[in-house]
């Protein structure tokens, strides 16, 4: 991630109310447990603690439990959609953000029980609707899932 803040630019950290205010999801679907630091029009760092008592560690895998891919694609997702709800101003304004592509995914580790996963994305491009990010889950400063993705921001469906 790229060093260039200005000063006093950071947010954070951010506790999981403002991180529910933030994004829609919910448990089991909510992945983002806290915000380290979120520079606006920039980059956040997320956390994931990642539990074994997660629904998913039942079936994925017994006797071997690790962390869907696309969970963990999923977790870099809700950080990018933090990071866009603020930086546009969005927060508790109901918007938002849907995956429009995911490109060039790559798994290096295997997340298991017990650990800080965490969740780094920064901005690539940002236009009002539409966003393009490149994000990392680390594991103890390694990377175990890298990709880029892009989003949009939208009214959520009518009823």
């Amino acid at each position: 991630m790229s060093e260039e803040a200005t000063a006093g630019a950071d947010i954070g950290p951010l506790d999981i109310k403002r991180v529910m205010a933030a994004l829609p999801h919910r448990y089991p679907m909510l992945l983002v447990d806290r915000v380290e630091e979120l520079v606006p029009d920039q980059r956040i760092a997320a956390i994931k603690a990642v539990s074994m008592n997660e629904e998913f560690f039942q079936g994925h895998f017994p006797g071997r439990p690790i962390m869907p891919g696309v969970l963990q694609v999923e977790a870099l997702a809700q950080a990018a959609g933090v990071l866009a709800v603020e930086s546009l101003g969005l927060a508790g304004s109901g918007k938002l953000v849907y995956f429009m592509s995911i490109d060039g995914v790559k798994f290096r580790k295997p997340v298991e029980p017990g650990v800080l996963l965490r969740l780094e994305v920064e901005f690539i491009q940002k236009r009002t609707r539409v966003c393009k990010f490149a994000g990392r889950a680390m594991l103890n400063g390694e990377v175990a899932t890298e990709c880029e993705f892009t989003a949009m921001i939208a009214d959520p469906p009518s009823a």
